[in-house]
């Protein structure tokens, strides 16, 4: 079976219509989104619509911290990050808002674990952001695999039978093995806001039959979702770093 999985979609159409384009035309056949729907970008409402109606047709959601945020008040972020969490409660109705509020932290199957963030500290939402993170996170659980978003950066990291951890790069479109002799980390990278210098939204592929992965970069129309940014009256900081993947 192929899944889809997305993280970090931020309220941006124009990258989340991509990746359902490009993986559907790749023959996936369920979703996962691993958090944060909302937070940074101009479309909050359809990109909500759209998770709920994925979510009512058998996709899988999970909650982000910026989810958590909308009615959650002592959700700590940075100004920008704020500044548009605060406008984007204003756009919500009361489903979408109780849609965020509701979604699990966790989800698991078949040995695989599901989060936005962190494996062992739910809310504190710390980032894998190096093998020793990802290390930690792993000797947390008893998953042979972990998918997370939440660091807009891809990333893998495998743990041999003997405990050493490995990281690996991956690049779009090549297929990585993920043997079962080895328990393994994926991020999945950010399809609204990806932060490693590529503009292109990022999104992976399970494939359960063959056991890999493929991690996808799909272009989207940038400037649209930058120009969106702007026109709502949101800090231009988040308009500026679409194009720059930064």
């Amino acid at each position: 079976m192929l899944i889809a999985m997305m993280s970090d979609i931020h309220s941006n159409r124009e990258a989340f219509e991509a990746c359902l384009h490009d993986a559907r035309s790749r023959g996936a056949e369920r979703l996962f989104f691993l958090g944060d729907f909302v937070g940074y970008g101009a479309d909050p409402v359809w990109v909500v619509d759209t998770a709920m109606e994925l979510v009512a047709g058998g996709a899988v959601a999970i909650q982000g911290n910026h989810d958590n945020a909308v009615s959650d008040f002592r959700e700590e972020l940075n100004a920008e990050a704020e500044v548009a969490i605060t406008w984007t409660r204003g756009q919500l109705g009361p489903e979408a808002r109780q849609f965020l509020a509701g979604l699990p932290m966790r989800f698991e199957e078949d040995l695989r674990l599901f989060v936005h963030a962190d494996v062992q500290n739910g809310r504190r939402w710390h980032y894998i952001d190096s093998p020793e993170a990802a290390d930690r996170a792993l000797e947390s659980c008893s998953a042979q695999a972990v998918f997370c978003g939440h660091l807009h950066r891809p990333a893998l990291y495998g743990i041999t039978a003997t405990g050493r951890i490995t990281s690996f790069r991956p690049v779009s479109g090549v297929a990585i093995p993920l043997p079962r002799h080895r328990r393994w980390l994926a991020v999945l990278g950010s399809v609204g806001q990806p932060r490693d210098g590529s503009p292109a939204a990022s999104y992976v592929m399970l494939d359960t039959g063959k056991n890999d992965i493929t991690y996808h970069r799909v272009p989207y129309d940038v400037d649209g979702a930058a120009t969106k940014i702007r026109l709502a009256g949101l800090p231009y900081k988040l308009a500026e770093r679409l194009g720059k993947g930064r």
